[in-house]
């Protein structure tokens, strides 16, 4: 039997004196894509922030066999460094190894520039290689296509998948667009209530 890449069990979650998630149970087998879909505002952010650990003042535990990488839905890059130290500095990468991952990306002779230099769509790809870099267990992707033209969605949903394959990883893909959930991933997870609890879990059939 497989051991899953998570497991998380969570109680309940306050903030600010209002208790923002309720009992959340989420196994995560390795190589599952997982799709978190829910209203804005309802937590799903939260939730990934527990999994990647920079949120700890849940009730419950979270287990996580081996690396989380993560995908902000903001870029997150680091203006004062270069495209190549982006990559560099978070991961401890060597530079040859950045360069070929921007060359995976489609980032290729970009290492000396600066990230307000890149288009957002751009530093979305850059966001990725560093996700990538670490070579995760579990990649956490925050809403990774919002704010982008049809086009750059497809290449980046593209991009996406090419990655995801060489590497195997499981993945946890909040979206707002259910065609998204239904494309990318093989099972449907409804985060919602007050406090947000699992609604709905089921296997997407629809799946490539």
């Amino acid at each position: 039997m497989r051991t899953p890449v998570l497991d998380l069990q969570i109680e309940r979650l306050n903030l600010g004196g209002t208790q923002v998630l309720g009992q959340i149970n989420l196994h995560v087998m390795p190589s599952q894509t997982v799709a978190l879909l829910g209203p804005s505002g309802v937590g799903k952010t939260t939730l990934l922030r527990i999994i990647a650990g920079l949120e700890t003042r849940h009730a419950g535990r979270c287990d996580v066999q081996g690396r989380v990488g993560m995908v902000f839905q903001e870029p997150t890059l680091l203006p004062w460094c270069s495209v190549l130290e982006n990559l560099c500095i978070p991961t401890g990468i060597t530079a040859q190894t950045a360069r070929q991952a921007l060359d995976d990306v489609g980032l290729a002779g970009r290492e000396h520039d600066f990230p307000q230099q890149l288009s957002l769509g751009q530093q979305r790809r850059l966001s990725l290689a560093r996700a990538f870099a670490i070579k995760p267990d579990l990649l956490l992707m925050d809403e990774p296509f919002v704010s982008l033209d049809p086009n750059l969605v497809e290449d980046m949903i593209a991009l996406f998948q090419r990655l995801q394959h060489r590497h195997g990883v499981a993945t946890i893909l909040v979206t707002h667009v259910a065609a998204e959930a239904k494309r990318l991933s093989d099972r449907i997870i409804t985060l919602s209530g007050s406090p947000a609890q699992i609604t709905d879990d089921h296997p997407n059939n629809g799946a490539p």
